[in-house]
């Protein structure tokens, strides 16, 4: 990727193909910049907000929801989890395209970020992903404990599961925020050329007749950084959560 979006199009597409870095970095990424079917930094920008809420939303029900669903006791919990597990046999792509299409013109949301982070806000993988963790993390014990000494129910998640499932948070925010970075059916669906995530932005340099490779692939490369700077922000926490769930399985 990085040897094809330094070169220029005649040398991508040479037999043999070059195996060294060439020196259009510069020039490929003005060009990028600069292509006004593509609005790449708004691209990058709108898809970095769409991720941002995506993910915060996600793992901030699927905690609290897999604390209820491991921790606390209440009547129709089995009922209740088995239904959202039915939810993930649902593919979402293919049978809720039309509805979801049809409910976000119906709130004049068409062509909004809106409409892509709504019907992704809550995840059922999530909130079964962090009920799994819950219980293996968090003994029983520990939260009886804590109601002994007088400590509500949110106080009890705040200070005590909270800590306790770090890592299992991390995991999941990576994974859901990959999930909502490289997105682009429904974005594709909603959206407006002119107001694109940046997989749409990356697809708008698609050519009618030729491509212009070493352009698409910079769009590809520059792509990627945010989520290199994700895993090196948390990636001794993803790495731990990863390692915790192998040994206790």
């Amino acid at each position: 990727m990085i040897i094809i979006a330094t070169r220029t199009n005649d040398e991508a597409v040479d037999v043999p193909p070059p195996l060294l870095p060439g020196g259009r970095l510069g020039e490929n990424v003005q060009r990028l910049l600069d292509a006004e079917e593509a609005h790449f930094l708004l691209g990058l920008a709108n898809s970095f907000i769409v991720a941002a809420t995506v993910t915060l939303s996600v793992v901030a029900i699927s905690t609290l929801a897999g604390f209820a669903f491991a921790k606390l006791r209440f009547r129709g919990a089995k009922v209740l989890l088995l239904t959202i597990l039915i939810t993930m046999m649902v593919p979402l792509q293919q049978m809720g395209v039309v509805p979801l299409y049809l409910m976000m013109v119906e709130l004049e949301w068409n062509g909004t970020l809106k409409a892509v982070i709504l019907p992704f806000l809550v995840n059922g993988f999530g909130v079964f992903m962090m009920t799994q963790y819950t219980t293996q993390a968090v003994p029983d014990e520990l939260v009886e404990a804590a109601r002994v000494d007088g400590a509500a129910t949110m106080r009890i998640w705040w200070n005590v599961v909270l800590p306790a499932v770090r890592p299992g948070m991390a995991v999941l925010a990576l994974l859901v925020f990959m999930q909502t970075w490289n997105e682009f059916m429904w974005p594709l669906v909603v959206l407006d050329p002119q107001n694109p995530t940046v997989q749409l932005s990356i697809s708008n340099l698609n050519g009618q007749y030729t491509n212009d490779y070493p352009l698409i692939f910079m769009g590809t490369a520059l792509s990627v950084v945010p989520l290199l700077f994700i895993f090196v922000l948390f990636g001794r926490q993803i790495v731990g959560g990863l390692m915790e769930g192998a040994v206790k399985a």
